[in-house]
């Protein structure tokens, strides 16, 4: 029953910061005498600009805005400043509960998300999935969502989901005069364990050498740069990586999907990242959106990659300060930004894949093209890449372009299938090794990590200090060529490091010399 003397309303909702969320209570308190419509607790201008949604959305769902009331709602916790029109739903519901018009019962266990259209239909908003955990982890029992929402909402258990179309059927609804169906809870069995991919390493021809080096990069999450003409297959090569990656675990898709839902990018009707991401920015991408940024900071495109492959076509056309940003990300696999109003910190665990031609014009080494380049151009180009940076990367590699007789065969490549099974079994030895240790792959590991369990012979030691010698390899170039073997061994079976691993390590950091010295 709805009591026409009640004049405070409490509804729940809820908001993010960074990549989690938060509840947020929406109090409604509605005062007969002067009319008005105030939001405090710190509202941005998305938020301010509800009262105009919410006032015409109430009226045309057939409800009375009180006019001859004067409305005041508070967003609390008042200190952290709130955005988005996700409390549309919210200050609407709590706007009628407070004059009366629909009861207070279950709003006390209830949260409600939503952005509303003028006529009172309900529009997906971004963040879903965050709130939704918070929701559930401060003690509310159902969620009340805009319909494309509510998929992504129902991962989280024990939380019962209901996604709704307008305002009308949200009242309808907890006036008990709408029996809503309850999204199904949960993530589809078996959902995770069969990524769909539209590319296959099979399409590939030839590049046996490159493949290899991709297999070693996806078993142990190294790092890789690819050094090749243009049509060399560079980036052919570099789309396909997610396809021999292992399958997301549960927890690192729900990583995903929060960093992607947070950011708008959640294709409505989702309920889970279920493919690694590929991010491919483009050359003139701005520091603020590789690495994140704004008043309000969102993630950047390496955050995007979370759990994925970040891939970087054209290196050196980078921005140089573009490029210097990622020395944290990929040493502490998290990226911090700061901002007047406060700092945010993302996940960002990916590989990083770069491609880039041997010299501008780009036929530098080319059996068929000569290089029209100069020396000193050659030498600048390649120096835009800095040593720090350089070292970061454990995977270097040539990529020549294919011989005729490879260009034309139709003999089918090595699928992915078969290369992602060998992969896993890798990640597997990796992961029973870690299993008392915060992380998944031996690209991780940190200096007592690679102590404990790189130990290679004394010839395995010798070779390795003729090469720092040769190469100039700094200490954490010589601790990457480590963890590369360690890879290598965990492809062969080996529980040893031997030789040939570290052997093969070596040959990869070879363009040390080759082009940077």
């Amino acid at each position: 029953m709805c009591n026409p003397g009640v004049m405070l309303a409490k509804v729940i909702s809820g908001s993010v910061y960074g990549v989690d969320g938060y509840q947020v209570t929406v109090e409604v308190d509605a005062v007969s005498g002067m009319g008005g419509f105030v939001i405090v607790g710190l509202p941005d201008a998305g938020v301010s600009e509800s009262r105009e949604r919410v006032r015409p959305a109430i009226k045309n769902s057939g409800f009375r805005f009180p006019g001859s009331h004067r409305i005041t709602a508070n967003l609390a916790p008042a200190d952290i400043r709130k955005e988005g029109p996700g409390f549309d739903l919210p200050l609407a519901i709590g706007t009628l509960a407070s004059t009366g018009q629909i009861p207070l019962d279950g709003l006390e266990t209830t949260c409600l998300v939503g952005e509303l259209s003028l006529d009172g239909t309900l529009r997906p908003v971004s963040g879903v999935l965050p709130i939704a955990i918070a929701a559930r982890r401060e003690g509310a029992e159902r969620m009340i969502v805009p319909a494309e929402n509510a998929a992504e909402a129902a991962v989280v258990e024990d939380l019962e989901v209901y996604g709704l179309t307008s305002l009308a059927d949200t009242c309808d609804f907890l006036m008990n005069n709408l029996l809503a169906e309850r999204t199904p809870a949960g993530i589809p069995d078996g959902q995770l364990d069969r990524p769909l991919y539209d590319v296959d390493f099979a399409d590939v021809k030839g590049q046996a050498h490159a493949k290899r080096a991709m297999e070693i990069a996806a078993a142990g999450g190294h790092n890789m740069l690819m050094i090749g003409p243009p049509g060399s297959g560079k980036t052919m090569l570099s789309r396909r990586l997610p396809t021999v990656l292992p399958a997301l675990s549960v927890s690192e898709a729900l990583e995903v999907t929060k960093l992607y839902s947070v950011a708008g990018l959640l294709a409505p009707g989702t309920s889970l990242m279920t493919t690694r991401p590929f991010r491919a920015p483009h050359h003139t991408t701005s520091t603020a959106g590789l690495c994140g940024g704004g008043s309000v900071p969102k993630p950047g495109e390496i955050s995007l990659a979370h759990h994925g492959v970040l891939f970087l076509d054209e290196l050196p056309e980078y921005r140089k300060d573009s490029l210097e940003v990622l020395r944290q990300p990929l040493e502490d696999r998290i990226v911090t930004i700061s901002r007047a109003r406060g700092s945010m910190t993302y996940p960002a665990s990916f590989m990083l894949v770069a491609a880039m031609n041997p010299c501008p014009c780009g036929f530098r080494g080319d059996n068929r093209k000569a290089c029209t380049c100069r020396p000193d151009v050659v030498r600048r180009y390649v120096q835009r890449i800095s040593g720090p940076l350089l070292d970061r990367i454990d995977i270097h590699i040539e990529v020549p372009r294919l011989e005729r007789e490879e260009l034309t065969s139709r003999q089918a490549g090595e699928p992915s299938e078969s290369i992602r099974e060998r992969v896993k079994e890798a990640r597997e030895r990796q992961l029973a090794r870690f299993r008392e240790r915060p992380f998944f792959c031996n690209e991780e590991m940190g200096a007592r990590d690679v102590e404990r369990v790189c130990v290679i012979s004394a010839e395995s030691e010798a070779l390795l200090k003729a090469a720092v010698e040769r190469l100039g390899l700094s200490a954490r170039a010589y601790h990457r060529v480590l963890k590369l073997a360690r890879t290598i061994a965990d492809l062969d079976h080996s529980e040893p490091i031997d030789l040939p691993h570290v052997a093969e390590a070596v040959q990869y950091r070879a363009l040390d010399t080759d082009l940077w010295a």
